[in-house]
């Protein structure tokens, strides 16, 4: 017994580790299809260790029959096709922007508002939030749940695969053309992303702050709380995988930094990694393809009453995306809020 799932976006990076963590975690499905643009159609995709699937062209595809859709393929191409799956009965998990701040989709991480999936059939579709505002989150929870967090304050140090396989491939690009003294010129990002950091993600908007940290406060307040101030700086690094973040909370009650990483210690999801000594924290280098995200150099915040500092990293393609959506239709399946599965 099993169900019906699409992967649309095969091709692209998240796409390949949804395929990918669906056959890990053996979500059980009776048939699956990779979907992509009509220029990637019979492209093969691995799944599993030995299955490989024929990409099809999404705009052809009919959703009719299939259970679950799986969507990273932009917010563009979502806007398009995640409704037109939806009104043909497939449930939509999807990881691009276009739905997340909609009040009748449920943005969710499965261990920090499961609750919220209740709501999914106002319109067939649930948000994967963003991959920074998803690993932080999902170490706020547990803090805010013992002490309530009132405020947050986060800088990010964001990987180049935030962009996309092209991301990626200008970073390394740009390395080897500074060590061969050729001439560097940004596609991707604002400025050369190598040996450098470029303190911009996504458009500016109109106070100065831009949208990438726009999205870490307004998906934090529907996530978690609404009365949580948050301030964001989001920067890009020249890391391949893995998302860092430096976070300062506030809280409304005492809280030292013995009982927030006894309290970390026993969330889902997280692995606390802090050793005050050289080495004993955890850094995207080693914490790419794993599962958890980690938190290190747990302290107090002198600068504020009730203040906690902590390192937190995680894989941005595993929970910050791929791995986050299958957990949606993990808690789906654990909820009984899917249909009966069928029969292989």
């Amino acid at each position: 017994m099993g169900y019906r799932v699409a992967v649309v976006g095969a091709t692209g990076a998240v796409g390949r580790e949804m395929l990918k963590t669906l056959a890990e975690r053996r979500f059980p499905i009776t048939d699956i299809v990779a979907l992509a643009s009509g220029r990637s159609t019979g492209t093969e995709i691995s799944f599993g260790e030995d299955r490989v699937l024929k990409c099809q062209n999404l705009e052809k595809f009919d959703f009719r029959g299939w259970d679950i859709a799986l969507f990273s393929p932009g917010a563009a191409i979502s806007a398009i096709h995640a409704p037109r799956a939806a009104e043909a009965g497939c449930v939509v998990i999807d990881n691009t922007s276009q739905f997340r701040m909609d009040p009748d989709v449920p943005l969710v991480v499965p261990e920090v508002n499961p609750q919220a999936l209740a709501g999914w059939r106002k319109k067939g579709i649930i948000a994967n939030p963003n991959c920074s505002t998803i690993q932080m989150v999902l170490a706020l929870k547990p803090l805010h749940d013992e002490f309530t967090i009132k405020r947050v304050s986060v800088a990010t140090y964001q990987s180049v695969s935030g962009a996309g396989k092209e991301g990626m491939d200008e970073l390394f690009s740009n390395s080897r053309a500074l060590f061969v003294n050729d001439p560097v010129t940004p596609q991707q990002f604002t400025k050369n992303i190598a040996y450098n950091v470029i303190p911009h993600i996504d458009v500016f908007m109109d106070d100065g702050s831009t949208k990438e940290e726009w999205k870490m406060v307004v998906e934090t307040k529907k996530i978690l709380d609404p009365a949580i101030a948050v301030m964001a700086t989001c920067v890009r690094v020249p890391v391949f995988i893995g998302h860092s973040l430096a976070i300062h909370a506030e809280f409304a009650n005492a809280v030292t930094a013995g009982e927030a990483r006894a309290t970390l210690r026993d969330a889902p999801g997280i692995t606390v990694l802090d050793v005050r000594e050289d080495g004993g924290y955890a850094t995207p280098a080693e914490t790419a393809g794993e599962d958890d995200v980690y938190v290190s150099r747990i302290r107090k915040d002198p600068t504020v009453p009730h203040g906690i500092a902590f390192w937190c990293v995680g894989d941005n393609l595993r929970k910050g995306a791929a791995l986050n959506a299958v957990q949606i239709a993990e808690s789906l399946v654990a909820q009984n809020l899917l249909a009966e599965p069928q029969a292989a």
